[in-house]
């Protein structure tokens, strides 16, 4: 397979048990580029040996810490995956056909469509896990992730195209990686509210839930998928719910700051 004047880049914070998939599955990117927040276990290593770049930087935010990669990267053209996250053989194949054309046009990025598996097997019916358009193909200089700390999306004015093949996301192994992940990305939602003085509304949290619920449920279509749809629309609606819940925690007892980010901390989730 070519080599392509294209950077991958992966953030990454123990992710041993994930990383050489990633990586492996853009044999044609030019430059592989790993930003790690401080693995403890054998993330940088294995990265390393399968031929990517490896810089430190400390843990800014999802889209901070995406901004900050992009200034690494040596190429201006930009595939950006999550360690969870691997091209299919015929989205790699794809992309090395139609990368040239994309490259030398005046895009600003493109589309992959993921795919989700879930609780080990892929879902069949609930649409956000099937065939998901996100934005993850970008030029340096036409495009950059949103200021957030949680939720970042890429954000361009200029046009875009769309692959047709999918990439692969091993979504939350179990539902005790799904538990923590909720706690993390409920914190950091809520230190963005903070940031912004937004009012807390604890009024709305029972339409909020069933609004969450009944959207991926019935018109997601998670309701085709048997209980595993099921949990995902509940676990959804509970994150909808818990996140607005520990904001007004914050509010009300400031304090709750300094005593969460220490238990987070101990358990490797604030980062």
């Amino acid at each position: 397979m070519p080599c392509l004047p294209i950077t991958l880049v992966v953030m990454t914070y123990n992710e041993a048990s994930n990383i050489a998939r990633c990586l492996d599955s853009v044999p044609f990117a030019g430059e592989k580029l790993v930003v790690d927040s401080g693995s403890t276990d054998q993330t940088v290593e294995i990265a390393r040996a399968h031929g990517a770049r490896v810089v430190h930087q400390d843990w800014l935010g999802f889209g901070p810490q995406r901004n900050f990669a992009t200034t690494q990267c040596s190429y201006p053209w930009i595939l950006a995956l999550d360690a969870d996250e691997y091209l299919s053989p015929q989205l790699a194949d794809e992309m090395t056909r139609r990368l040239p054309e994309l490259m030398a046009s005046s895009l600003a990025a493109a589309y992959l469509r993921r795919t989700t598996l879930f609780m080990g097997a892929p879902m069949r019916w609930y649409r956000p896990m099937l065939g998901e358009l996100k934005a993850r193909l970008y030029h340096r200089d036409r495009a950059r992730w949103s200021d957030v700390r949680v939720h970042e999306s890429l954000r361009f004015d200029g046009e875009s195209m769309t692959f047709d093949h999918v990439f692969n996301h091993l979504h939350n192994p179990t539902l005790v990686h799904k538990g923590l992940k909720v706690l993390r990305y409920s914190e950091l939602k809520a230190r963005d509210w903070a940031e912004k003085a937004r009012k807390p509304r604890m009024w709305d949290i029972p339409l909020v839930y069933l609004s969450a619920f009944t959207k991926d449920y019935l018109f997601r279509r998670a309701c085709l998928d048997g209980w595993r749809g099921f949990i995902v629309a509940q676990t959804a609606a509970s994150y909808a719910v818990y996140k607005r819940m520990r904001y007004y925690e914050m509010c009300i007892n400031p304090e709750s700051l300094k005593q969460a980010s220490d238990v987070l901390a101990r358990h490797d989730l604030d980062h």
